[in-house]
């Protein structure tokens, strides 16, 4: 079943910000917190995570029908990759080197800004880039 694209950009612009605050402030906290956010986006799907949780039960009621959808693997792949560079980045927080755990951060905040602010999914292109190469290997 498809997803209104709105859910994932909503929760891009929610992880930008945790992930930039993060970055400041040096909160381990936080980035465990998104952390827990990628595994269950990557487990159960963008719109079970908790970002998506509160787009379905806040912000989508407030808009019109969706009009665009998409299917819900790309962002699944994407929230999985998310995951890896927050895993990461709090390995480098914790036991170090703390550049590794910057550069982690600030990498996925990159990410999600470019989500957030153009559409533009780097996790799902690479989603679609492995399922080709795939195909044609068979």
């Amino acid at each position: 079943m498809d997803i209104d694209t709105r859910g994932p950009r909503f929760g891009a612009a929610v992880t930008a910000v945790v992930l930039a605050v993060t970055l400041i402030t040096g909160s381990v906290w936080l980035l465990a917190w998104q952390t827990l956010a990628f595994a269950l986006g990557a487990a159960s799907g963008v719109a079970r995570s908790p970002y998506g949780w509160v787009f379905r039960k806040a912000v989508r009621p407030r808009l019109g029908p969706p009009t665009e959808f998409e299917a819900p693997e790309p962002p699944r792949f994407a929230q999985a990759v998310g995951l890896a560079f927050a895993l990461v980045g709090l390995v480098g927080w914790t036991a170090g080197p703390h550049w590794l755990g910057s550069a982690s951060t600030a990498c996925a905040l990159a990410a999600a800004f470019l989500n957030a602010a153009f559409g533009y999914c780097l996790g799902c292109e690479m989603y679609l880039m492995v399922r080709r190469a795939t195909v044609r290997a068979k």
